[in-house]
Order: structure tokens, then C-alpha cells, then sequence
């Protein structure tokens, strides 16, 4: 059992939704512009206040974001929501400055056989190569949220040493970032370790900095690490609508943890995420008939507990 002193139940949950980028990312089949602004305003209405809406990367690598500038300029913004996106070099941010985003993720990995595939780079050059892009971007006035992808276990390599990470972190909360995100990039986390992960880093990073979880579902644990992530005072979690995700650069990486679900679990626990699962149903559903296959998110597809009215969950 691990302590669970630093929960505090009730307060507001913030949920990154990712079904317009780590969602779609690995799929075959590329959706439209238009297919991508439909779906984001089914976000937008179920209740979500931050949704990255792509990456910019090379389109020759992953096909699937390269209308991310075009989704950008053409998707109308909501006052209240924060629109952000994926970076992870220089040309990626000048594309993002260009449609005008005034919030970031950009990241790195801790680990080499990753980094390697994911970028062409090592971890030491990864991290020389994305410090300058994310001091570019906060003094042109975007909050950056600086991820480290691979944090809690590699794919390819297994365990992944904590000193690594804990440099990482310490380095980017020193360059003035908002946000540290953790990466369980290929699902390989166990709520143990999470929770000793996350204490671990409060203590390295300034106290003005958030941290925030990236978790995969890829073997059955997703909501299990974030509740964890929870009773360790994190309180941002990436999530995307059902389920979908996966980084095309490692196999059988599957699944975010999926929207609905995360809200639901918050919601049961007494959290307040602003987010009406429910009305999350539909898009899946329709992106189910797109995909051609039923997606993995639970609270989709069976009924509301008995004890839980429609009009407390649109709530």
C-alpha cells in the first residue's frame, strides 16, 4: 500500500483531452479537417477546457497531423478553452507560433533506443535540442509544458533509470516552464511506481510548477496509475475520447487512458473535472463507424450507474 496523506478528495481535476493528436495519430485512415473540427466541438461541448488539437511534426512521419496548421487556422476557438499542440523541434514551433497557439507541449525522452526512434536523436541531444526551442517560445509569451516521454518505461529498453527523469524535470522547471508532464509512453507503469515517481519529482522541481500524467492503458492500468497520479497531488491528467491512441514509433503502444472514464472515475471520487462523460457517447460512437472498430473506453458503452442521474453527470 502506498501512503495516501497527500490526497486531498474533492477540488477541481484538470483533463487534458488528446483524441486530435496521440488519438488519431497512429491510425491509418487520415481524417479531414472538417472530420477533426466536428469532433472538437463535441469535445469543446461535453465540457473540456484544454485540447490539443495536433502535433507539428514531419507529415512523412506521421501523416495523419500534417492538417494540423490547416485545423488550427480554420477551428473556431471558445472563450475558456486552451487549445494546444505537440512540439518537438524548431520547425514545429514556428508552425505553431505562425496559427497563433499561445500554449505548448514540448518534450523530449528519457529514453535512447526511443529518442533515437522518435526523433533520430539521442537523449543528450534531444535535451540540447529542445532547450532553445523552449526558451523561444516562452519568451515569445507561450506556456510551455515541458513533457519527458518515456519516463515511467521504455518499449524497447524496459526500466528507465528515475535519476534520468529527475534531471530532465529539474532542468526544465530551472527554464521557467509551467507544466512538467510525465509520459508512461508505452503503458508500462504500475500505480507504485507513479505515486513514488510523482512525490519524487515535487521535490525537484520549483513549487510553482504543475505536474501533469500521460498515461497509456496498454496493459490494463491507466486508471490505476492515474488514481495514483491523484493521491500524489497530481492534478492534470491526459486523457483522449475513447480510448483511442498510440505512438506510432512503438509497437502494441495502444490507448490513452480515454476521457469519458477519467472524468467518471473523478466524478465518482468527488473531483470536479467540468467534464460531461456522458455527452461523449455520441462522438465515439460515430468515431467507432469511421474507424471501423468498437473503441476501448468503458463508460461509452454500458449504462450510467443507477445511482448516477444524466442531469448530475451534464453537470
Amino acid at each position: 500500500m502506498f501512503d495516501t496523506s497527500n490526497d486531498r478528495i474533492g477540488g477541481a481535476i484538470l483533463i487534458e483531452d488528446e483524441f486530435l493528436r496521440d488519438g488519431l495519430q497512429n491510425e491509418k485512415r487520415v481524417f479531414s479537417v472538417e472530420e477533426k473540427r466536428a469532433f472538437l466541438a463535441d469535445i469543446e461541448a461535453a465540457g473540456a477546457t484544454r485540447i490539443q488539437v495536433g502535433s507539428f511534426v514531419h507529415p512523412d512521419y506521421v501523416p495523419q497531423m500534417a492538417n494540423t496548421d490547416a485545423l488550427c487556422a480554420a477551428m473556431p476557438r471558445r472563450e475558456g478553452v486552451i487549445y494546444t499542440a505537440l512540439v518537438l523541434n524548431q520547425s514545429g514551433l514556428d508552425r505553431a507560433l505562425a496559427v497563433g497557439l499561445t500554449h505548448l507541449s514540448i518534450s523530449a525522452s528519457a529514453s535512447e533506443t526511443h529518442s533515437m526512434k522518435n526523433t533520430n536523436r539521442t537523449v543528450a541531444e534531444g535535451r540540447a535540442r529542445i532547450s532553445p526551442v523552449i526558451e523561444k517560445a516562452l519568451n515569445s509569451g507561450v506556456t510551455v509544458r515541458a513533457g519527458i516521454q518515456s519516463a515511467l518505461g521504455c518499449g524497447f529498453e524496459g526500466k528507465i533509470s528515475p535519476a534520468v527523469v529527475m534531471d530532465m524535470a529539474r532542468e526544465f522547471s530551472n527554464m521557467g516552464v509551467s507544466e512538467i508532464n510525465i509520459a508512461d509512453t508505452a503503458g508500462l507503469a504500475n500505480p507504485r511506481q507513479v505515486y513514488e515517481m510523482c512525490i519524487a519529482l515535487r521535490a525537484v522541481v520549483a513549487p510553482h510548477v504543475a505536474l501533469s500524467l500521460h498515461l497509456h492503458d496498454t496493459r490494463g492500468l491507466g486508471l490505476a496509475n492515474m488514481l495514483a497520479g491523484l493521491q500524489a497531488g497530481v492534478r492534470i491528467f491526459d486523457a483522449a475520447m475513447g480510448g483511442l491512441g498510440g505512438c506510432p514509433f512503438i509497437p502494441k503502444a495502444t490507448g490513452n487512458i480515454a476521457t469519458e472514464d477519467a472524468a467518471f472515475l473523478c466524478g465518482e471520487m468527488g473531483y470536479d473535472t467540468g467534464i460531461n462523460w456522458d455527452a461523449l457517447r455520441a462522438p465515439v460512437q460515430r468515431a467507432e463507424a469511421l474507424l471501423g472498430r468498437t473503441l476501448p473506453a468503458r463508460v461509452s458503452h454500458v449504462p450510467a450507474p443507477p445511482w448516477v442521474h444524466m442531469s448530475e453527470a451534464a453537470q
